[in-house]
């Protein structure tokens, strides 16, 4: 009989879907907003591949469940599969999500998935992993580009007002999910379950640090924007 993986790996994969799912649905939003807003073309289409993208991280995070013993699907919750309008102008609202979402999400998933690929030995979880890796690159620059394209339209000092200001709320969310301070693990992660493609708490805390010092930093200083300031202020 085969051996079922760990419960926590199946919990993990789960969480996987949902969140490809999530990440799908932000991006169609999101794409919808550019187009409102008569963005490039290109990042329009790009912001399309995207959500193709995600739909196949959701397929390929499916089956490792599956293949993991896993049943069944994940719970989603509708609220969270939408963005949100504030009564500012559109772009606004498109650059708060470009920063939070790319910039910082995207571009820490990089390294994040990187690590997680590093150590994991399951076939079918490393070719999850292996396409997540590839695309997420990708992912990581249409931020960056997009940002770009808004630092150069009529809402260019509006736009850069609203990173420098709203940059430590950002950089404190993305602490609080993968580097809460004083966080440990429940029980230590065996070596079947980092097979299955899980990482410890610290390991996470670690990639975080490496994504602020070798890109965030560099990456909004281009865009004349105090990174290490702004991390200060997140607490």
């Amino acid at each position: 009989m085969k051996r079922q993986a760990p419960e926590r790996a199946k919990r993990e994969w789960l969480r996987r879907i949902e969140a490809e799912y999530r990440s799908a649905a932000v991006t169609q939003h999101l794409t919808l907003w550019l187009i409102q807003i008569g963005a490039s073309p290109d990042l329009i289409q790009a912001g399309l591949r995207i959500v193709r993208d995600e739909l196949a991280h959701a397929e390929l995070s499916h089956r490792t469940f599956v293949a993991a013993g896993g049943e069944g699907g994940p719970a989603l919750r509708r609220d969270t599969l939408e963005l949100h309008r504030t009564n500012e102008p559109l772009e606004h609202d498109v650059a708060r999500v470009c920063v939070d979402v790319f910039c910082l999400g995207e571009t820490v998933a990089v390294r994040l998935f990187k690590e997680l690929r590093e150590r994991c030995k399951q076939p079918v979880a490393r070719r999850a992993l292996d396409r997540v890796l590839r695309d997420e690159v990708r992912h990581r620059d249409f931020g960056w580009d997009l940002i770009g394209w808004m630092l150069e339209s009529p809402s260019a000092d509006a736009v850069h007002a609203i990173v420098v200001r709203e940059l430590p709320s950002y950089f404190a969310r993305i602490r609080g999910l993968y580097a809460p301070a004083g966080a440990r693990e429940p029980t230590p992660l065996t070596n079947d379950e980092m097979a299955w493609g899980l990482m410890p708490l610290a390991r996470y805390a670690a990639q975080v640090e490496k994504t602020f010092e070798r890109d965030w930093v560099p990456r909004f200083a281009k865009i004349d924007v105090d990174a290490r300031a702004a991390w200060n202020a997140s607490g």
